[in-house]
């Protein structure tokens, strides 16, 4: 196993910001650990990481003991904290050839990230020039550097535009085909849109481990869709198999079908006899939603 948790426990005085906590995970395997702000996501991170010690239980990250042998587990893994702390004032290039350095990595390998996130146009550029996407992609590329086993990965998405969202959620989806990735987020689209697996935390106790695919099998489903035009909700709840339709804002309409098959075909052919157009067209896990809604509710 990457990642074997057996049983750990964070106290803060005696507040327990982990209660108990038992996981593992596989290779290669993307893994979402989503929750609620404050659930505990970010101090499980960091006690994976060695930046912290958990008060109880064991972990190991590629069966190394993160008590015992803190240092392979640190140059085995590579870590994207929430902050992505950068050195602003320096070149891309510069600034993952000093990180280099500190692994002993050749240049060779600095060219091979640079590429493998995207990086080659804003190579020349500092740091501080580039936009929120671009300077993710740097904490990646730093991250990849030494060619870890482990990729761990603290809200790597927060304050992304949709594009930005698309191009990072496309490379983590590359790297998980051949490493591990563990990542942390309160985003449950996502979850969908990156993982095999989904870990739900809750103040502190994990209230679920499900894989994706049982998740996509529920019997319901909800479709995205946005309209150039209003459409009476009346309308759309003739739509075959239709259990619920909200108006979330503006023309965008959230339509729950009572059933797994994809019925995003259904309310194309609808627009289409209705003359309107469609500007956005998506599916959202019903089953993950009402999942997360039901056990972090309390």
């Amino acid at each position: 196993m990457s990642i074997e948790v057996n049983g750990v426990s964070k106290r803060y005085g005696s507040q327990k910001a982990l209660n108990n906590i038992s996981f593992t995970v596989s290779k290669p395997e993307i893994v979402g650990f989503l929750g609620p702000n404050g659930a505990g996501k970010s101090t499980m991170m960091k006690i994976l990481t060695t930046f912290i010690n958990a008060s109880d239980g064991t972990i190991k990250v590629n069966s190394y003991d993160v008590y015992q042998h803190p240092k392979e587990v640190q140059k085995s893994i590579g870590y994207l904290p929430e902050n992505n702390p950068l050195y602003l004032e320096m070149y891309v290039r510069e600034y993952l050839s000093f990180n280099a350095q500190v692994y002993k990595i050749s240049k060779e390998r600095i060219q091979e990230v640079i590429e493998l996130t995207g990086l080659t146009p804003e190579a020349h550029k500092k740091i501080g020039q580039l936009s929120k996407g671009y300077r993710q992609r740097v904490g990646l590329a730093c991250a990849l550097l030494h060619d870890p086993e482990v990729l761990i990965l603290d809200e790597p998405t927060t304050g992304l535009d949709p594009n930005q969202l698309v191009d990072i959620r496309n490379l983590i989806k590359t790297i998980g085909k051949t490493k591990t990735v563990f990542l942390s987020t309160h985003i449950m689209q996502e979850v969908e849109a990156m993982c095999d697996r989904v870990i739900i935390i809750n103040k502190g106790e994990i209230v679920a481990d499900k894989k994706m695919q049982e998740l996509r099998e529920g019997k319901e489903q909800t479709v995205i869709v946005e309209f150039d035009f209003r459409v009476e909700d009346a309308f759309l709840k003739e739509l075959p198999k239709v259990k619920t339709v909200v108006n979330t804002h503006n023309f965008v309409y959230e339509i729950t079908f009572k059933t797994s098959e994809d019925m995003r075909s259904c309310v194309f052919d609808f627009a289409h006899d209705n003359q309107l157009k469609i500007l956005q067209l998506n599916q959202k896990n019903a089953s993950l939603e009402s999942l997360f809604r039901e056990l972090t509710n309390s």
